[in-house]
């Protein structure tokens, strides 16, 4: 039997992010059976949130519930994950690729002594080493990677693996104490968190579909005829740069390279022209529709499917039709 896989369970309001969930089927896939995929968590409302990892097929849950961690750096936390994955003999920790997944995987390879990679979109495992590949250079190229053993940290894309089905196990919940920590770790602490604005609907960074507006639009008081169709398809709401530094929206809805990075299954380009800044914030997604007046835009190159024609005639259509046949 190979070693056991730890999946580090990122919480937000109450519950386990889809990042973590979909680390949960890459353990599973990579150990094959031969090795137990190992859940853990950590912080205040640690083992509240335990029993969902037995509801995929995840049986046993190494917690570390204090509060410490709820404010404290992450590489507080980098100090608990490697604490256990020592406990457990795991060889291999895996964590979502959100903000929180790409900070701890750094800190955690250096305090563990592992080789790490980010973004990682495929692994496969191939004697002693792990081969992954992962998009560089904003998105513009694709690199596979050997990462020797024996030990790996990985981050991997949120929305690039399928979230496990519902398989629940017997739980066996494991509390640990919080091992010690360097003083310095706890010197500068989180003492408020203020969501930032993204309107109604999903959140951008979770959101499976994206409908995102550019400078096309023209107007802000235009901007709704794009809320509208993603409200139709219960999507998620993004912007171009050039929208939000007219104030349009938030920066908060800015997708691209000084914005979010997004990967969902269906990204809506409506009116954006396809300046490469923006393209590396949405090039991972699954399926790309542009919807364009200028048939040249680059956005086109990009695109899976293409709509050249005026938005204003084009997006009202679409969503009443996307109304009608979802019965809203």
């Amino acid at each position: 039997m190979t070693a056991p896989i730890l999946v580090v369970g990122e919480v937000q309001a109450g519950h386990l992010t889809s990042p973590t969930l979909e680390c949960i089927t890459v353990g599973q896939h990579l150990a094959a059976g031969q090795a137990p995929v190992i859940g853990f968590v950590a912080g205040s409302s640690a083992r509240s949130v335990a029993d969902e990892f037995s509801h995929v097929g995840v049986a046993r849950v190494v917690v570390v519930t204090d509060a410490t961690l709820d404010t404290a750096l992450v590489a507080a936390t980098a100090h608990a994950v490697a604490a256990a994955a020592e406990r457990v003999g795991a060889d291999t920790v895996l964590v979502g690729g959100t903000t929180f997944g790409r900070e701890l995987v750094g800190r955690l390879a250096i305090r563990w002594n592992a080789s790490a990679a980010s973004s990682v979109t495929e692994v496969r495992k191939e004697g002693d080493a792990l081969h992954v590949r992962r998009p560089i250079f904003g998105g513009r190229a694709t690199e596979t990677r050997r990462l020797d053993g024996p030990r790996f940290v990985l981050a991997l894309r949120p929305h690039t693996f399928p979230v496990p089905p519902d398989a629940a196990v017997p739980s066996n919940i494991e509390e640990v104490p919080l091992p010690s920590l360097p003083p310095g770790l706890l010197v500068a602490r989180r003492t408020a968190l203020e969501p930032t604005s993204e309107g109604v609907g999903p959140s951008l960074g979770d959101a499976s579909i994206v409908v995102s507006g550019g400078r096309g639009v023209r107007t802000a008081e235009n901007f709704h005829l794009v809320e509208e169709l993603a409200a139709a398809l219960g999507a998620a709401v993004g912007a171009s740069r050039a929208v939000t530094d007219a104030g349009w929206r938030p920066s908060s809805f800015q997708v691209g390279q000084t914005g979010r990075s997004v990967s969902p299954q269906l990204y809506i380009a409506v009116g954006i022209s396809g300046a490469i800044q923006h393209l590396v914030g949405m090039l991972s997604s699954r399926v790309i529709v542009a919807i364009n007046s200028d048939a040249s835009a680059p956005i086109f190159r990009v695109a899976d499917y293409g709509i050249v024609g005026d938005l204003f005639q084009i997006l009202p259509a679409l969503t009443a039709e996307i109304r009608r046949v979802r019965g809203l």
